[in-house]
Order: C-alpha cells, then structure tokens, then sequence
C-alpha cells in the first residue's frame, strides 16, 4: 500500500499510474475530501485519488469552522482547533490477491457525521 499525501490530483493520479502493477493499492491523502473515483487501474492496482478524512466535515478540514473563516480574514482569531460536531469516518475497502498481490476490487466507504450516503 502506497499512500500519496499530495495537493494536487494530478501528482496523485501520476504515482497511481507509475506504481500500477507495482502495488496492491494507491490511496491518495491530505486533502481531506473523499474522492468518487476508487477504481482498479489497467495493472491490477487498486487507486483513490483522496480516501477523505475522518473528522467532523461541519468545519474547516476538521477545524473549528468560525475560527478558520475569522484566520481568513485576518479578524481576531485562535490558534487552530478542532471542531466538535460529529464525525464522519472514510475510506477503502480493498480485496487484494494471495497469489499476485494486485487488487481484485475496490469500494469507497463512509459512515457517520454529514457526509452519511444518501438514498
């Protein structure tokens, strides 16, 4: 398993593609937002450009959401600190197999907080 904690979605796709065949997974991280794009790649590897966070997505990346938005405007704020709401957990679930260690699938999942899925 390789995790890419990178910025841009394009680094993260890059090493998802450059590692293919070469790892059971590539699961992109940092940017805190689950990506809708969990797949198995041409080599067998399975890839996620971002898993998301697990945190209360009612704030600012986890942060306390006044505070962040106060630090943007350069108005009295804190230090940074976490927001109290609930939390959501994401993720992948992958399959991997004993024989050739490539993926065989791959499935997002999150529970829990805002981002619950909706039917």
């Amino acid at each position: 398993m390789v995790d890419i904690h990178g910025e841009i979605t394009s680094e993260k796709m890059a090493a998802g593609h450059y590692l293919d065949g070469k790892a059971s997974l590539v699961v992109g991280t940092h940017t805190h937002v689950p990506t809708n794009d969990a797949r198995i790649l041409s080599g067998g590897t399975a890839y996620v450009t971002d898993a998301g966070m697990c945190g209360d997505y009612d704030s600012v990346i986890g942060m306390d959401k006044t505070n962040s938005i106060n630090k943007f405007f350069k108005k009295d704020a804190k230090k940074h600190f976490p927001s109290k709401g609930k939390s959501s957990i994401c993720g992948v679930i992958v399959d991997v197999s004993k024989e050739t260690g490539l993926a065989t699938k791959i499935k997002n999942f999150i529970s829990g907080g805002v981002l619950q899925p909706r039917n």
